[in-house]
């Protein structure tokens, strides 16, 4: 894509603003770091163009709190005190969720997973955001918590223009015929691979 120009103009009777303008469904998947970062720098991004924005974490515990969510947070008072960018949303969907999980019984995260899958679907029927970020929700569906079918069924015909990015390891294949972008993290070196643990400033 020389100079952001596309390689095919498909023959499909739209004109470029209308096919610029299509809501996408975006999956951040693979083994390599940077999944989350990037789509919370995609939320960054969209509350300086005035949008509303919807954060929705399935994994991490109620209790991690991560930088991004600070920075997120500031900027919804922002607009709410100032009239600066769009409102902003985050909610912690898991009951506790880790990469162990062993905080509380697979029922209960299936429930919270279930939970939080069908508040996310009310609101995509409502047209709530302009941006949601559903991160970590591969692994739901992977523990085969929520229904992929019924995740793919619903972003492919969810109304409006609403973005949706999904982040988190394994996306299943379903969820990849639906997107429009995928991107694939590939690890190449990472410190742990040398003992080195995860640092303030960097990991959180």
């Amino acid at each position: 894509m020389p100079q952001g120009q596309p390689l095919v103009v498909p023959d499909d009777g739209l004109t470029t603003r209308q096919r610029r303008n299509r809501p996408l469904v975006m999956v951040h998947t693979g083994p390599g770091k940077g999944k989350s970062t990037a789509a919370f720098g995609l939320a960054m991004r969209a509350w300086n163009q005035g949008w509303k924005v919807g954060v929705f974490q399935f994994v991490k515990s109620a209790k991690w709190r991560v930088g991004e969510q600070s920075v997120l947070e500031h900027l919804g008072r922002l607009h709410e005190t100032e009239g600066l960018g769009g409102p902003v949303e985050w909610h912690k969907m898991g009951s506790g969720w880790s990469w162990s999980r062993k905080s509380g019984t697979d029922d209960d995260h299936a429930v919270a997973a279930a939970e939080g899958w069908a508040e996310i679907k009310r609101r995509l029927a409502t047209e709530t955001h302009d941006l949601y970020v559903l991160d970590e929700f591969t692994y739901p569906m992977k523990w085969g918590w929520v229904d992929v079918d019924d995740v793919a069924d619903t972003l492919a015909s969810r109304p409006g223009r609403q973005h949706v990015v999904i982040t988190g390891r394994d996306a299943a294949p379903r969820l990849l015929e639906v997107a429009d972008l995928v991107t694939e993290m590939t690890k190449v070196k990472h410190p742990m691979d040398v003992g080195q643990k995860g640092q303030r400033g960097i990991e959180w």
